[in-house]
């Protein structure tokens, strides 16, 4: 007789939504102690989620260690991870939360990534990171070249003091601002000049966006990272903190917290709402937040 296969326990869960089958879907593993590298990218990878996320030691009463993987390599930081993680460790107590504020610490390859859980009659209601990385800035291209990859048309893509930036918070994106929100859904790479500029570029991922009409403080967005594993991904917590660090730069106040909320996966029928937060001080951008909510929508057992 075959001995038993070992197994390992892991949650669904969907992120940065209110309800089931909408947000960025995440494979959480509670306790990914015993797995190696190779194990945690096979099962991202047979997963095919946009990322799995591993709870490993160090544990401590108000933290963990946290890793993450696409179905292409790990990465160093991703945002819906972090909010899926801690909405999940939450939900199955893993830690003495009580209701209202409670903080949450997760050591991930950028460093320790600081978490707000807010828990509302014993379930996590809102999570909220605190980016360990502040905004960092790459080379960009033109708005010729973002709208050629793009395939839109160069008056398509903004060229002005609001034009396209490369930023990262811990994962580099390239950010290019559209002209009209209604261009987004146009939005169609040419996957050979992608993957000639992708090769070489300071970041691989792509995050399009324009202000709605209506809502100055809200943003439409699409994240492209085909590199990472995935052509299109429907919430992005890590494009989002890298937005509020392009937006805040251009805000005109150089004392002040500014808040913007981002409506993401629409085109994906996965919608999606992201809540970023940037503080100010003499100019300087001190702090970057990213929120939202989530929900649980299942539980599995992994034969290994």
């Amino acid at each position: 007789m075959n001995p038993s296969p070992r197994s390992c326990r892991y949650f669904l869960a969907d992120v940065f939504t209110g309800q089931a089958f909408a947000g960025n879907p995440l494979a959480v593993f509670p306790e990914g102690d015993d797995l190696s590298d190779a194990q945690m990218q096979r099962i991202a990878r047979e997963l095919n989620l946009s990322e799995a996320a591993f709870v490993c030691a160090p544990r401590v009463a108000n933290g963990c260690r946290v890793r993450i993987f696409a179905p292409a390599r790990e990465l160093p930081f991703a945002g819906h991870p972090t909010i899926g993680t801690a909405h999940v460790l939450a939900h199955i107590g893993a830690f003495d939360f009580r209701d209202g504020d409670n903080h949450l610490e997760f050591l991930e390859g950028v460093g320790p990534v600081p978490i707000r859980v807010v828990m509302r009659d014993g379930r996590p209601a809102f999570c909220q990171f605190t980016a360990a990385v502040l905004p960092e800035l790459g080379d960009s291209l033109s708005s010729e070249a973002y709208a050629s990859i793009l395939g839109l048309l160069p008056e398509d893509v903004r060229d002005d003091r609001q034009g396209p930036d490369a930023v990262s918070c811990g994962v580099p994106f390239h950010m290019v601002p559209l002209t009209d929100h209604n261009r987004l859904g146009l939005v169609q790479l040419d996957m050979v000049s992608y993957n000639m500029w992708a090769s070489r570029s300071w970041a691989a991922s792509i995050c399009v966006f324009a202000n709605d009409p209506q809502i100055p403080h809200r943003y439409h967005v699409r994240v492209f990272s085909p590199s990472f594993g995935f052509y299109e991904d429907p919430a992005t917590g890590a494009a989002a903190a890298a937005l509020a660090g392009y937006l805040a730069r251009r805000e005109p106040q150089l004392d002040g917290s500014f808040q913007w909320e981002i409506w993401q996966g629409v085109a994906m029928g996965r919608p999606s709402q992201l809540y970023i937060e940037a503080d100010k001080r003499d100019g300087r951008i001190e702090a970057i937040r990213v929120g939202g909510t989530a929900v649980v929508i299942g539980e599995g057992v992994l034969y290994l």
